[in-house]
């Protein structure tokens, strides 16, 4: 069940595409992001390197750096630990070239996500003191690890933690007091006091910063940062940051070099994946990408991924990005499996009906877990999470709506937990097996949640005839890329389409070509990405199934469509057509 509702935030149109050189529909498009001003908009459409935050507002980052650069002039070795995801990967590798880059005795860890676990442990920390690391810098991680920290202060050594995810904290009352682990320096831009102005950057863009100032404290000019503006564009789209402000900038940046980019291993990974022709945008990043680096991390070691990175050599470079691209292949079909898993189990319980989904699949591979979760929370529209089970106990991954915190709910059950961290929109977590029904129970009576939040919201920006439709207007909407989460791609409507053809494409099922005509008699061709079987079956349901029959039969019907969609250009063969892709769809008929 969908609700669908057209934005209808106001302001000065046209004055502003006067002022701006654009069309009003382009005004339009930037209001409905919560733009306003004419600055922001300016910012939003031209922003450059020179509009990103002073490193330096980071709380302790002047610190941090300090305690770097003295160990390095001492001669102290020194080792990164990071997160095994895309992240985790990105960061460590940056901090990794910096730090090189000054000259540091430094070598990096990423924890085995299985034997591990996420994040810092005691493990690592004897692992670091027994082969005489003095100092430990944590990358995407670190904000949770207080105990750990504190074992490591014991032993003598140095901690400073670069991180973004939300900082622990207990509730005292009407307040919460945040817990800080005790390194020489904590750089997050979520903890309190601290004066960056924007808190949505990856982990990687931390690591960036820190990496500016260090290089300011080293002599070594600060613009040598910029060559790491692909990772950290790759890191802020995989890791589904928020395409706003700072990481707007960053991402468009990042894709402007990422062509020629000059990392070996990034170029063997773009070929290997045959993109060196296309003009790369976040979807390569996040969904082609950035999914062959984590595949690394969830089936083998997300050493591989880095090391790919970090490798200058070509033919080992594209003999690496063959094996991730094999990973990642593998990762797919088992997806694909946890997935049917998942929603089997979820029918023959009957938890399917609850209001936070707690899922139990024992033999799922733990590190796909948060796949599984996304992909059900996609179909239900509710928080999920998603269990397996290992022999350190029960695992899992959760993703979640926008009406519902997720590591906050997490911290009202977190005596549930041996482990748990996250985001309002995603989290992880650790627990022994005798506690996942009374979680499902707990996680589910506090939920606050109401039928209405299971809705699904689909928000257009305008109801745009495709009549409107120029090449003109396409190319101006390329200069709102890239799109992601909080920039989404423009969602415009139409309603009463005849629809006078249908053909499925490919084997696969889930491409349908349309041939389409409005009420005025205009005709426009169209792209349906889906289940065609469950497409004709909602026409079936709607218009009943003689109509639907005629309508496949190539034969006249009353069969009428309401559309959300996208436009886009088709070449084929040397043409250039325009066609729309259709987003959501809704039936009825001109019987009505």
């Amino acid at each position: 069940m969908e609700q669908w509702f057209i934005a209808a935030k106001r302001a000065d149109f046209n004055g502003l595409a006067k002022n701006l050189h654009v069309s009003p529909v382009l005004v339009r498009l930037m209001r409905n992001r919560d733009l306003t001003t004419e600055k922001e908009m300016e910012r939003y459409l031209h922003g450059s390197l020179e509009d990103l935050y002073d490193p330096h507002l980071l709380k302790d980052v002047e610190k941090g750096a300090a305690v770097i650069r003295g160990k390095i002039a001492e001669g102290k070795k020194i080792r990164i630990i990071s997160d095994y995801d895309v992240d985790g990967v990105s960061s460590n590798y940056i901090l990794y070239k910096g730090l090189k880059r000054c000259g540091a005795d430094v070598d990096y860890r990423i924890p085995d996500r299985i034997a591990d676990g996420y994040g810092i442990n005691e493990h690592l920390i004897d692992q670091a003191y027994e082969d005489g690391v003095d100092t430990v810098i944590t990358c995407d991680n670190g904000i949770a690890a207080a105990e750990q920290i504190a074992y490591g202060n014991r032993l003598g050594m140095t901690f400073v933690v670069t991180d973004h995810h939300d900082v622990p904290f207990v509730e005292e009352g009407d307040t919460h007091r945040e817990i800080l682990p005790e390194a020489a320096a904590v750089i997050n831009p979520k903890q309190e006091g601290c004066s960056y102005p924007f808190k949505q950057i990856c982990g990687a863009v931390v690591a960036f910063k820190f990496v500016q100032i260090l290089y300011e404290l080293s002599g070594v000019s600060p613009q040598e940062t910029e060559e790491f503006l692909e990772i950290t564009a790759m890191a802020t789209v995989c890791d589904v940051m928020i395409l706003q402000d700072e990481n707007r900038i960053l991402v468009k940046e990042g894709l402007r070099r990422m062509n020629r980019s000059k990392i070996p291993g990034l170029r063997a990974l773009i070929a290997a994946n045959h993109l060196e022709e296309k003009k790369l945008t976040a979807y390569h990043l996040g969904f082609i990408l950035g999914p062959c680096i984590n595949a690394s991390g969830r089936l083998d070691t997300a050493k591989k991924a880095l090391d790919l990175l970090l490798c200058t050599d070509p033919e080992r470079c594209r003999v690496m990005a063959e094996e991730l691209l094999e990973l990642n292949a593998e990762r797919k079909e088992m997806t694909r499996q946890g997935e049917e898993a998942a929603h089997a189990y979820l029918e023959s319980t009957g938890y399917v009906h609850d209001k936070v989904l707690v899922v139990f699949l024992p033999d799922c591979h733990e590190s796909i877990a948060g796949i599984i979760a996304g992909r059900i929370r996609e179909c239900y529209n509710k928080p999920v999470f998603v269990i397996t089970k290992t022999k350190e106990g029960l695992k899992g991954s959760g993703r979640s709506i926008e009406t519902y915190h997720m590591y906050n709910e997490m911290v009202r059950v977190k005596d549930c937990f041996t482990k748990f961290g996250g985001h309002p929109m995603a989290a992880g977590l650790s627990m022994e097996e005798d506690r996942l029904s009374e979680f499902r129970e707990r996680i589910n009576a506090n939920a606050q949640l109401t039928e209405d939040d299971f809705v699904k919201k689909v928000h257009i920006d305008i109801a745009l005839p495709v009549s409107w439709l120029s090449e003109e207007f396409l190319t101006e909407l390329d200069t709102l890329e890239p799109f992601g989460n909080g920039n989404q791609k423009p969602l415009f409507a139409q309603k009463d389409f005849a629809i006078t053809g249908t053909r499925v494409l490919g084997n696969t099922g889930r491409c349908l070509k349309l041939f389409l005509k409005d009420a005025e008699g205009y005709g426009m061709e169209a792209i349906y990405f889906g289940d065609t079987n469950l497409f004709f079956q909602d026409m079936e349901t709607a218009c009943g199934r003689e109509q639907t029959e005629r309508l496949r039969r190539g034969l006249s019907s009353p069969v009428r469509m309401d559309v959300t969609y996208y436009p886009e250009i088709n070449e084929w063969r040397g043409q250039r057509t325009i066609q729309i892709v259709i987003k959501n769809y809704r039936f009825h008929t001109d019987e009505r």
